[in-house]
């Protein structure tokens, strides 16, 4: 069977987010685990509006002879890199090539280009890992998936915590300092996304700065909507910023239960989110075809725009 690769088009925002709906729970409830998303298909074209919303044409389909969508793929290009989406392959079409030939178009972007492809991808999927490795993509750093359920009472910080910096919704101004923070400790630019999450047209994201002394050391943003409720992306300098930065977010989703990544070589952080009551829910890899530079500070990827 013949497919053609066609960019995703408004009319098909519904079948687009029907194929990610199904596809994606099929996968989670085949394995043993709980379904991603608990709502139908229409709150998923959250992944539609985004990346549109960002870079409209950046999301590719594979359409089949009888003109059905038979896969789907977003892609993010970004200054510093191209950022790998979430792909997903009709069920009746597993085993055609279909998702080789989708990341094969998002290869050839990035390397036109002349930038690496980054993604995070899952660790429990094995068919999806030996699709990246074998695509020359290398894994560089896992992250814990961890959750924690919100007391409708909220959070209590220590001190300790308290002591980690001042705590205060971003504006756009801090746009610059945010893009210098994140390519000084992750060697990646995207202000353009910073600055979507900061005007929050939709009402779905929140973003917090940390400061100490007057100096940005940490931000981190949220999504909260039927589709995504996850904390990131975000970077820090420290696992004492970080911690406090991921309270902070959690204490504004009282009664919810946000999930969020954090890196598996911080060991205090990773011990802080278990003393405040997290638990693992799964494991992602950090992926790259071409140039990674290794964190020197705490990085959160998340998957609404994939981070990367």
């Amino acid at each position: 069977m013949k497919f053609e690769l066609r960019a995703m088009q408004p009319e098909q925002w519904d079948d687009v987010a029907k194929l990610i709906c199904d596809g994606t729970n099929y996968w989670y409830e085949s394995h043993g685990m709980n379904p991603i998303f608990t709502g139908g298909h229409q709150p998923v074209k959250l992944f539609c509006e985004v990346y549109e919303s960002l870079d409209p044409g950046c999301c590719v389909l594979a359409i089949s002879e009888s003109g059905d969508i038979a896969g789907s793929c977003f892609y993010h290009p970004r200054p510093s890199h191209v950022s790998l989406g979430i792909m997903n392959v009709q069920r009746d079409h597993f085993g055609l090539g279909i998702a080789r030939k989708l990341l094969g178009f998002v290869i050839d972007l990035a390397q036109r280009q002349g930038k690496p492809l980054r993604l995070v991808s899952s660790a429990l999927n094995l068919d999806s890992f030996s699709l990246y490795t074998r695509a020359g993509m290398v894994p560089h750093v896992a992250y814990q998936d961890m959750t924690l359920t919100v007391p409708e009472e909220g959070l209590q910080l220590t001190e300790s915590m308290e002591s980690a910096g001042e705590v205060r919704p971003a504006v756009l101004s801090d746009v610059p300092a945010m893009v210098e923070l994140e390519n000084r400790i992750s060697g990646i630019s995207r202000g353009k996304d910073f600055e979507y999450f900061i005007n929050n047209e939709s009402g779905y994201w929140r973003t917090l700065v940390l400061e100490q002394a007057g100096e940005l050391v940490g931000f981190l943003t949220s999504i909260e909507h039927a589709a995504s409720n996850m904390l990131g992306p975000g970077v820090m300098n420290t696992d004492q910023q970080a911690t406090r930065l991921i309270l902070a977010h959690l204490d504004l989703q009282r009664g919810n239960s946000p999930v969020f990544l954090i890196p598996v070589n911080r060991s205090m952080l990773v011990q802080n989110m278990y003393n405040a009551g997290a638990r693992n829910c799964e494991i992602h890899f950090a992926q790259a075809l071409g140039d990674f530079q290794m964190p020197n500070g705490v990085s959160m990827p998340t998957f609404m725009p994939e981070t990367g």
